[in-house]
């Protein structure tokens, strides 16, 4: 019985086991460094994609800005003031084009008519926005364009001065044009027109 017990007599018979186990680690290592190795390929791919994406933005950004800077050099010294002023109107909230169109409408008789606004600057004059304008209206009375001028210099909105006057010629009548500095100082408190006609409508 005691030399039944002794294991050293029966030596360990089962010499798969750690084969099998060591197979089983080097498989899951192989498989773990192919997901790494695919995972670092793709991160590879996407970093090529996303620098190539960037030289294609620089080169089209460095493309855009040459056609910016040879318009720019085909403009002359008073169309590029112009485009500046045109920029700061549209970049600047505060003014609104419906306003401008709105304190014009009220001013210009009936036997006037708009034909040019032009934006030379816009500036800030305290807490509110200063357009200096060049407008262009054209007419066949002189005497109605000349008190448009002076209902304008009188608004407190408007301060116009006639710069020149041109004979037009057409086909059935002739007219006058007529261009203006203006500088047009948006009321701070403004009321279309549809505002004014629901006020009244409440006050009855």
């Amino acid at each position: 019985m005691i030399t039944k017990l002794n294991l050293a007599t029966k030596p360990f018979r089962n010499r798969r086991t750690p084969y099998i186990l060591a197979a089983l680690v080097a498989f899951l290592s192989v498989i773990s460094l192919l997901l790494l190795y695919s995972q670092f390929r793709e991160n590879e791919n996407r970093r090529e994609i996303a620098e190539r994406q960037i030289e294609e933005m620089k080169a089209e950004i460095a493309e855009q800005q040459a056609k910016g800077q040879a318009v720019q050099q085909q403009l002359s010294p008073m169309q590029r003031d112009l485009l500046v002023a045109s920029h700061k109107l549209v970049a600047n909230k505060t003014f609104g084009w419906s306003r401008l169109f709105y304190d014009l409408e009220r001013l210009i008789p009936g036997s006037v008519s708009a034909s040019r606004i032009a934006v030379e600057n816009v500036y800030r004059d305290r807490d509110r926005i200063r357009a200096e304008l060049e407008v262009t209206v054209i007419s066949r009375d002189y005497q109605a364009v000349m008190a448009m001028i002076a209902a304008m210099n009188e608004s407190g909105v408007f301060r116009s001065e006639l710069r020149s006057q041109n004979l037009q010629a057409g086909q059935r009548s002739t007219f006058s044009e007529y261009t203006m500095a203006v500088t047009y100082l948006p009321p701070i408190a403004f009321s279309t027109p549809a505002d004014v006609a629901q006020n009244e409508g409440g006050a009855e």
